[in-house]
């Protein structure tokens, strides 16, 4: 007769822990993260994006340094310059310079005063930089929280093909018993003919479980850019849930979520760039200095030094006030985008806060209708056994029992993975 399997019983309630003993041998969802994270080609692009903002900071800061220019050249005239003068009422020429010449400069620039033009630009630098590094940050979250979700369907589908295999066992067990109880003439052919009918629902039940988890372990080896057909043995050790009421955790959730960082940070930079264009119409003033040299014999210094302070103000440009407005403008766009993702964040901190209560629920009553189940076909088979209850009863029996069994498979990996998703949704998965 159909019997309860206190192995599958135990197997589920030992591998469903939240924080289970490490295996030595399986891998684990920190180890799964590093992979993903060393190989993943977002991640990479991110990181290539972090690095050339970081060398357009270099880039703004080094416009408050002196510029030197070094320059040199040969020049050669189809005639001598010269020059007429009358002196006594005599006209005379004389050179004033070679027809061919060399000459050569090195002047130095600094800024003394740009009416923070400079200082404008650095910060814009600095906060595309700083956006570039949570915009990184986000894509680990986001390959984490996708390697998270393929990791628990390995394991939530490890677990329903264990239901299905037991099922299965249980069935083939039936269906011996059923046989031998026919072959007696104590049981109607109806009884093996379900039997049987069962028994290949059950096969085909197993067939399909086997082959969703085949899929699910070649998706996993995917986020970790491995083989698909590399063997995969997990292990379900997952993060605690996060401490705090609803509206702590929100709270968090909008200082903490780096898309939010990624937007102010966006935000700060356009407008210390409307800033800098602003002040570009200002008083620009700056010191110059150097050495000029000119190959001319008839000069008394061919060499001289020389420095010079310059101012220049723009008082009339046609473009400089649109183009800051765009700018502005662009920055308002932003700002609308971040207030939206704030709500949206809100929204999935709530929605995954209350999938977790609900799936901690679930567990606990499947917990005790596992107890229940397996006591209803106890007693369900010791009565088909002395003929107080029909096959159909202990079939059905078996049937609920499989299903609190995948029900409670299904509720733990569900807190499991809205746990998850609390913690992505925080910006501290």
């Amino acid at each position: 007769m159909l019997r309860s399997k206190p192995g599958l019983r135990i197997s589920l309630l030992g591998g469903l822990l939240l924080i289970p003993a490490a295996s030595t041998s399986a891998e684990s969802l920190e180890e799964a993260w590093d992979i993903a994270i060393e190989n993943n080609h977002q991640i990479k692009a991110a990181q290539a994006d972090t690095t050339a903002t970081e060398q357009n900071l270099f880039s703004a800061q080094g416009q408050r340094l002196p510029e030197l220019n070094i320059g040199t050249g040969y020049t050669q005239l189809n005639e001598t310059p010269a020059a007429r003068a009358n002196f006594a009422g005599q006209s005379a020429e004389f050179n004033t310079s070679q027809a061919g010449s060399v000459n050569a400069q090195a002047i130095a620039s600094v800024p003394v005063f740009t009416s923070g033009r400079i200082s404008h630009n650095i910060k814009a630098a600095e906060a595309t930089f700083q956006a570039a590094q949570h915009n990184e940050i986000s894509s680990v979250l986001t390959i984490k929280m996708q390697v998270s979700a393929a990791f628990i369907a390995v394991l939530r589908l490890d677990g329903a093909v264990q239901v299905a295999q037991e099922h299965l066992s249980s069935l083939v067990e039936h269906h011996k018993d059923v046989k031998n109880l026919f072959d007696q003439d104590m049981v109607a052919k109806n009884d093996l003919l379900a039997a049987n009918v069962e028994m290949a629902n059950a096969r085909q039940l197993l067939l399909q479980a086997n082959n969703q988890l085949d899929i699910a372990r070649a998706q996993y080896n995917q986020l970790l850019d491995r083989s698909l057909a590399e063997p995969v043995v997990v292990t379900p050790q997952f993060p605690q849930i996060p401490v705090g009421s609803l509206n702590e955790l929100s709270t968090n959730a909008l200082s903490q979520r780096p898309e939010l960082l990624v937007l102010d940070k966006q935000i700060q930079a356009l407008e210390q760039q409307a800033q800098s264009v602003a002040a570009g119409s200002l008083p620009q003033v700056a010191v110059n200095g150097g050495y000029q040299y000119q190959e001319n014999r008839y000069q008394s210094y061919e060499g001289l030094w020389m420095i010079n302070v310059g101012m220049q103000w723009k008082l009339f440009d046609g473009s400089t006030r649109h183009t800051r407005d765009a700018i502005f403008r662009q920055a308002v766009s932003l700002k609308e985008q971040r207030d939206d993702l704030s709500s949206m964040i809100g929204l999935q901190v709530r929605k995954t806060w209350l999938a977790i209560q609900e799936a901690q629920q679930r567990t606990e009553v499947t917990r005790l209708a596992i107890t229940e189940a397996d006591e209803n076909l106890k007693v369900t088979t010791n009565r088909y056994k002395n003929g107080l209850a029909t096959n159909t009863e202990v079939l059905r029996a078996e049937e609920l029992r499989a299903r609190t069994y995948d029900n409670f498979n299904n509720s733990n990996y569900d807190t499991a993975l809205s746990t998850l998703q609390l913690r992505y949704a925080m910006g501290v998965l």
